[in-house]
């Protein structure tokens, strides 16, 4: 009796705990030079604290975070299927801390009322009234029962146009492949169908408007969602169902070659910053092309990324995985504290990392090699460009790769360039870094929109 009386006692203080970090906060991340508005929803349930996550200047709504936990007025968020965490302290009415994301770290501060962001200067983001037609659009994948939710341009006085499905990169992308205060589909989506092409683009699943689960899905899954919008497309009567092409970017160029080497009706494809290399090897040349610190031994560090790749990409058993991951990264702490910035949390940090590598997207993705599915396409005609101040996707390495892997196929219709001074976004830029894409006005450089029409205007006519 005394220890239920004891337990009843307890549940007051917990509920007024709870109560202190429950509802909304609001936050502003300073990332490549963006500010990003970000809103956390935290609530109680039986099971515990639920947050879902708010990014408005990317239109990306109601992102489930996968655990929260709060405890000795510190607050902890694993956004899986971000590849993100938030490791913050609660300050009466202020939860201030660190958004860790693809090994990096960034303060950020949230509060109970929302801040004003200046608005970014984006001149070549279109706005109404266009000079065609803009649909509302939703289609259904039925083998993951699913809907897709975007946006169709048509023409004006075009009768039935070719039309191209663009495929977005990685990570939950919106249908304008929102990223650092650009909207590069829009700017593409709008070129295009200028240029008397329609365009569907849409909301990746489980983002946006789109329903599903974005965080459990591989590159394999978001092929399906592809293939679901081609179909959909051919229940049209409005375009040439005979002329559907497929124009990925990043890792949409990697879904792209997928659907068309099994498929005859894809029509074209252009390939946007694409890999031509396995999941792996692309890492490891990341590992070393976006590093922002200095490393006391090259050779050391790389040889730590691809043993930590390995362990992560290996068929054994999650949890066994996982708990040989958090060996492998707890056996250089010294070394990782003199690297990070000063503050961090290296248990959060490490954690964070387990769960990044660990998810089905990257497991699928280190041991998937795009040039095995290139290797099949031998009649569709190929574009790919790549921007020679790419940091993300090496124009040399991928494109040798992709060009190897297409006559292999014996595919006699390929166009492979690399373009002067663009970055991954395909933008004008100084240096190629991350960090620069928000700071730079242009979306997409014109010339890359031009050879991207001008192909697509000469290989359906």
């Amino acid at each position: 009796m005394s220890r239920l009386l004891f337990s009843v006692a307890l549940l007051p203080i917990f509920s007024l705990c709870s109560a202190q970090v429950t509802g909304d906060w609001f936050g502003t991340l300073q990332v490549q030079g963006v500010q990003l508005r970000l809103v956390l929803h935290i609530s109680d349930s039986d099971e515990g604290l639920v947050t879902t996550l708010d990014s408005p200047d990317q239109a990306a709504f109601g992102i489930a975070v996968a655990k929260t936990t709060f405890s000795d007025s510190k607050l902890s968020l694993d956004l899986v299927n971000l590849g993100a965490q938030f490791e913050g302290e609660l300050k009466q009415d202020s939860l201030a801390g660190f958004w860790l994301q693809a090994g990096r770290q960034f303060p950020l501060q949230f509060g109970r009322k929302a801040k004003k962001v200046s608005k970014l200067k984006r001149p070549q983001e279109p706005s109404p009234p266009f000079p065609y037609q803009e649909e509302e659009v939703r289609f259904e994948n039925i083998g993951a029962d699913l809907y897709l939710s975007g946006t169709l341009t048509l023409p004006t006085g075009s009768n039935k146009p070719p039309v191209a499905i663009l495929i977005s990169g990685s990570g939950p992308q919106d249908r304008d492949e929102s990223i650092a205060g650009h909207k590069p589909f829009l700017v593409l989506a709008d070129h295009l169908t200028r240029q008397g092409l329609a365009v569907l683009r849409y909301d990746d699943r489980g983002t946006a408007q789109s329903t599903g689960n974005h965080a459990t899905a591989t590159t394999a899954d978001f092929a399906t969602d592809v293939e679901s919008a081609i179909q959909y497309l051919r229940t049209r009567k409005d375009i040439d169902i005979h002329k559907i092409g497929l124009i990925g970017h990043s890792e949409g160029g990697i879904i792209a070659p997928m659907v068309a080497a099994r498929s005859n009706e894809v029509a074209f494809m252009v390939l946007l910053a694409s890999t031509g290399v396995s999941g792996k090897e692309l890492s490891l040349q990341q590992a070393q092309s976006l590093r922002t610190f200095e490393v006391p031994d090259e050779d050391a560090f790389m040889a730590f990324n691809e043993r930590a790749i390995d362990i992560a990409a290996s068929q054994e058993d999650l949890k066994v995985i996982r708990e040989k991951l958090s060996k492998h990264y707890n056996s250089v702490r010294p070394a990782m504290s003199a690297m990070m910035p000063e503050g961090t949390d290296l248990d959060a940090f490490i954690r964070q990392q387990v769960l990044q590598m660990t998810t089905p997207w990257s497991r699928f993705f280190y041991n998937y090699n795009p040039a095995e599915e290139l290797a099949k396409i031998s009649a569709c005609p190929v574009l790919s460009l790549n921007g020679t101040k790419d940091l993300q996707v090496l124009a040399d390495v991928n494109q040798g790769a992709i060009k190897l892997a297409l006559k292999k196929a014996g595919n006699k219709d390929v166009t492979i360039k690399k373009v002067e001074n663009l970055n991954h976004l395909f933008q004008e830029c100084e240096t190629g870094t991350m960090s620069e894409y928000g700071q730079i006005e242009q979306t997409f450089a014109p010339q890359a929109l031009r050879m991207i029409s001008d192909w697509i205007q000469s290989k359906t006519q």
